[in-house]
């Protein structure tokens, strides 16, 4: 498990199966990263149950301090150990839990997972042009943005773009410390 002053990061338990079947069928969550499709029990309970037998998938749930509820799950996928690089991908659960710095925080904690634990060098990610909260908590993590996906997607009618972000492992960076603080966490 990895700590930081709000949250931490730690392995799925059963009991986060059935969140996160729910989140993945929220229509309005779907919305912020991509088309919304229905996932199925029997899909998502097979994903489930062979989600840490992947060596190029590590998931994390994310959780308060003290508090055994997930808040929401961060993935790193596509972890390519010859080219040292992997994509991430996040999903804060509820909307009341999103815009106070926990995907921020988890990030910044994957990213130190990534540089320390999987001798990463690149992590990628996308997300949709209009998701501007997401866009903010990548930068402030440390993510840079590399491109831009035009009419990539075609979501609730409309054409979207794809912004595409990247954060580098830091030149020199000394392997095993603590990952860097959050500026101003405000633990709810």
């Amino acid at each position: 498990m990895l700590a930081g002053p709000c949250i931490s990061i730690g392995p799925l338990v059963p009991n986060d199966f059935a969140p996160m079947f729910r989140w993945s069928n929220d229509v309005e969550a779907a919305r912020l990263n991509g088309a919304y499709r229905p996932v199925d029990w029997v899909a998502h309970k097979t994903w489930c149950d062979n989600v840490g037998r992947d060596p190029s998938r590590v998931v994390f749930a994310i959780r308060r301090h003290n508090d055994p509820a997930l808040v929401g799950y961060i993935e790193i996928v596509n972890i390519n150990p010859i080219h040292r690089s992997a994509q991430l991908g996040i999903r804060i659960g509820e909307e009341p839990d999103r815009g106070h710095g926990v995907g921020r925080e988890a990030v910044r904690l994957a990213l130190h997972y990534g540089w320390n634990h999987l001798n990463l060098n690149r992590v990628y990610l996308t997300t949709l042009k209009h998701n501007q909260r997401a866009i903010r908590a990548f930068t402030a993590a440390g993510f840079r943005r590399e491109g831009l996906l035009r009419r990539a997607e075609f979501i609730d009618g409309k054409w979207v773009d794809i912004v595409l972000m990247a954060a580098l492992c830091p030149p020199g960076r000394a392997k095993n410390r603590p990952p860097p603080p959050v500026a101003e966490a405000t633990c709810l």
